[in-house]
Formats: structure tokens, sequence, C-alpha cells
């Protein structure tokens, strides 16, 4: 928890410095208990710029690769991260990340599964539904305007501009775990990302 805060007020100065990072909605992200925070991935910055939503330790999953240099694993392990193999359904991580929520923690999972670009919010992986009706936490959607100019995937350096994340209310968690429960739920939050991430980026380029 100390390394964590270090490191989370690190990223905050840097957000401010590089990136005028504004935050609208902190007050839908809940005081306790877990949830699944469930923000657009436009960068790889993401995952810093979100830390600016609560001063809670928030758990990440994050591509396996990351691991392979040991000093960042070790680093980003310590930080509450845990690997995830993408593009198949990694049992493994579905399982951490339901017992990551059911002791009370808050969870980051990216619902795109990766890095894409373009204004669309399409095509979400279920993962985030179903680790929110197996531990039965509510999903918070956020957007978040501008983090694709400051580093766009492909792009090896990040480049100062302004970025605006908008936390939207919280979705209950899904009645069941059926398939078409949790699909529903996932086009929900489909929906509500999207709303979301145009209005924050609508908020950065008109600011």
């Amino acid at each position: 928890m100390i390394l964590y805060r270090v490191v989370r007020n690190l990223l905050l100065l840097i957000n401010k410095a590089a990136f005028r990072v504004t935050v609208e909605g902190k007050e839908h992200i809940p005081a306790d208990g877990a949830f699944v925070l469930a923000p657009v991935h436009r960068s790889f910055l993401d995952f810093a710029l979100v830390s600016a939503v609560t001063p809670r330790r928030m758990r990440y999953m994050g591509k396996d690769s990351l691991w392979k240099f040991k000093p960042l694993g070790w680093f980003i392990s310590t930080l509450g991260a845990f690997p995830v193999h993408r593009g198949a359904a990694d049992r493994e991580a579905l399982r951490r990340s339901i017992e990551v929520v059911e002791a009370g923690e808050p969870l980051v999972i990216f619902p795109e599964g990766t890095r894409r670009s373009g204004p669309v919010v399409d095509d979400l992986f279920e993962g985030a539904a179903y680790v929110a009706a197996r531990a039965g936490v509510p999903i918070v959607p956020v957007g978040i305007g501008g983090s694709e100019a400051a580093q766009a995937k492909g792009k090896r350096l990040p480049r100062p501009t302004k970025v605006h994340i908008v936390v939207g209310r919280p979705i209950p968690p899904p009645a069941t775990r059926q398939r078409k429960v949790v699909h529903a739920a996932t086009e929900q939050l489909r929906a509500e990302v999207q709303r979301l991430f145009d209005q924050a980026q609508a908020a950065v380029t008109n600011g």
C-alpha cells in the first residue's frame, strides 16, 4: 500500500503536468467495497490516467508480456497487477479477478481487451460483466478523452496534451450468470462507455 500510494502520487503529478488531467464524476466511485472499473482503452497511458479517479488501491489485469522483463513484472505486481493472456479466455485471469473483487478490492478491466483506435466503442469482451455477475459487484464505466492524442497505439513516446476523464454511474451487476444476461449487461456497458467517451472527447475538444 505504501508503494502504491507513492507511485500514485507521482502519477498524479505527471498527469497534471503533462496532460492537465481533469476528472468528472468522482462521486460515482463507491467509497468502500469492491467494484469493476471499466474504462475505454485508447492508449498505454490509460492505466496510469485512471488512477486519478480514486485514492483507493485498484487492481489491474495486464498483458502477460509485461512480466517478461522481471524488474517491471515485480514492480507492477507490487502495485497489484496480474497477468492475462489476451486473445483467448484465460480461466486463471478470470479466477484471479473474481478473487480480487470477492476480497473487497476494486478491479480495473478494460472491456475492449486491448488498445483500440478511433471514436467507436464496439465488440466488448464479456469478462467485466461476467466477473461482476459472479461476485455481485457493480460496474463503473469510464470515458477517457484525449489519451489517444497523448500516445496512440504504436507511438513510442507520449506528447503533452489535454486529457479529461468522465466517470459514469455504477451499473448494477447482472442478476444471473446466464449467457444472455451477461451479454445484455455487456451491451449496456458498451453503450454507457461510448456515451462517456463521447462526453470526455467533447470536453477536450471544446476545452
